[in-house]
């Protein structure tokens, strides 16, 4: 598996982005959908990940920069025919690495708090993210867990 940051333009990690923003409107309320647009993922405070197995996309992720000292996890999707396969482990794991290599001091990330997002806070959870309170312009939502990890 090979994790190289990405411009988001190549149609196969299009694709897998509309996959991801479909599968969260349709299961989430528009005022609970925090999922970032292709626009935004281009925006200079994203860095965005890939990872790929020779010419097949695996899964992807973002941070987007908050300030110097705090990130957000953004965009964590993992391709529907690579699940369970530690794709996502080791985007999240080059994520945090990148974060400490910039010298932030936490990482941050919304998800959702219904079962169906269960395996992704137990990855958070499993690699050292703790649940918090709404950080930078989030609010108080009952479908949403926040997380964050000091660095």
């Amino acid at each position: 598996m090979e994790i190289k940051i990405d411009n988001v333009t190549d149609k196969r990690v299009i694709a897998l982005i509309n996959e991801h923003l479909q599968g969260m409107w349709a299961n989430t309320p528009p005022e609970s959908v925090h999922a970032l647009g292709l626009e935004e993922l281009r925006k200079p405070d994203i860095t965005f990940w890939c990872a790929w197995e020779g010419d097949e996309l695996l899964g992807c992720g973002a941070i987007k920069e908050l300030d110097s000292k705090h990130g957000e996890i953004k965009s964590m999707r993992t391709s529907s025919a690579h699940l369970r396969k530690g794709v996502a482990k080791n985007i999240l794991v080059r994520m945090i690495e990148t974060a400490e290599a910039r010298g932030y001091e936490r990482l941050s990330l919304e998800t959702g708090s219904t079962p169906d997002f269960e395996p992704a806070r137990t990855l958070y959870e499993h690699l050292g993210f703790r649940y918090c309170g709404p950080f930078a312009d989030y609010t108080e939502d009952p479908l949403s867990s926040y997380m964050t990890k000091e660095l």
